[in-house]
C-alpha cells in the first residue's frame, strides 16, 4: 500500500496504525488479493460484529424504555448495507480500496462500500482497541440512531404514550373524537388524548389514526417527554422511573 493511501486512511480514522498491515488488508479487495485470506473478508466479518455491538449498546443505553423488538428495528436500520455504504462514501473510505484492474473503472456496488467500512472497523478494533473504536464511531453513528428512532416514534407516538401510561398509571390512554368535518370521502377528525381524568389539547387529522397520533404527540409534549435536537428534529425520551 502506498504512503498516500495509508496517510489518508489514518487521517479519516484519526489513528496511526501500529500494525500497518492490518490497514492494508482492510482495504484490499478480493479482486486484487492473491487469495481470500489476504483480502479484507475476515476483517469485514469482525468489523460487522464490532459495529453491531456498538449500535446495540448505544441503543440500549439511549432508550431504556424500548422493548427488544423496537431496539432490533433501530439496530437493523443503522447497520444496514445502505447505511454503511453511505458512511463509507461520506468518509472517503470507498475511494481508498485497493481493487483489481477489472473493477477500477466500474461503478462500485453499495455492498462493496459497506464491506469496506466494516473491514476498516475490524482493523481499527484490532490495532487500537474497543475504546478508540467507540470514539471513532460515536459521532458518526449516534446521530443516525437518533434519526432512526425518531422515524419510528413518528409512527408510534400512541405506542410510546401507552407504554408510559400503563407503567405509571396502570391504564391505557383513551382517544376521544370531539368533532368531524368535511364530506364522507374527505373527512377530518378532531381527537383528544385522555389519561385517567387528565385531558390534553385536541388535534385535527385527515384520518382518525393520524389525529390520534398527533394527539399522542401533544400529550407527550405536555408531559415533558419531547425535546428538539440542534437540527430541529424531535426526540422522545421516557424516564425509566
Amino acid at each position: 500500500m502506498d504512503a498516500e493511501r495509508r496517510q489518508q486512511a489514518e487521517f479519516i480514522l484519526g489513528h496511526r496504525f501500529r500494525d500497518p498491515s492490518l490497514l492494508e488488508r482492510a482495504l484490499t479487495h478480493t479482486s486484487t488479493a492473491e487469495n481470500g485470506l489476504a483480502s479484507n473478508e475476515r476483517l469485514e466479518f469482525l468489523g460487522d460484529a464490532v459495529l453491531g455491538m456498538f449500535v446495540c449498546e448505544a441503543v440500549y443505553r439511549r432508550f431504556p424504555n424500548l422493548r427488544e423488538g423496537e431496539m432490533t428495528k433501530i439496530k437493523s436500520s443503522v447497520v444496514s448495507r445502505d447505511t454503511c455504504a453511505q458512511l463509507a462514501r461520506d468518509l472517503g473510505i470507498e475511494d481508498l480500496l485497493i481493487l483489481g484492474k477489472g473493477m477500477q473503472s466500474a461503478a462500485l456496488p453499495p455492498s462493496l462500500a459497506a464491506c469496506a467500512l466494516e473491514s476498516i472497523l475490524g482493523a481499527l478494533y484490532l490495532d487500537a482497541g474497543w475504546e478508540r473504536t467507540n470514539e471513532f464511531l460515536r459521532p458518526l453513528i449516534e446521530p443516525i440512531i437518533e434519526r432512526t428512532a425518531l422515524s419510528g416514534h413518528q409512527e408510534n407516538f400512541k405506542s410510546v404514550l401507552q407504554q408510559y401510561a400503563q407503567q405509571h398509571f396502570g391504564w391505557a390512554p383513551n382517544y376521544r373524537v370531539l368533532d368531524e368535518q368535511g364530506p364522507d370521502h374527505a373527512k377530518c377528525f378532531k381527537v383528544r388524548a385522555e389519561i385517567g381524568g387528565r385531558c390534553f389539547e385536541p388535534c385535527w387529522g385527515s384520518t382518525k389514526k393520524k389525529a390520534e397520533q398527533s394527539a399522542a404527540l401533544v400529550a407527550l409534549r405536555d408531559l415533558g417527554f419531547v425535546s428538539e435536537t440542534a437540527e430541529g428534529g424531535l426526540v422522545v425520551v421516557i424516564p425509566s422511573n
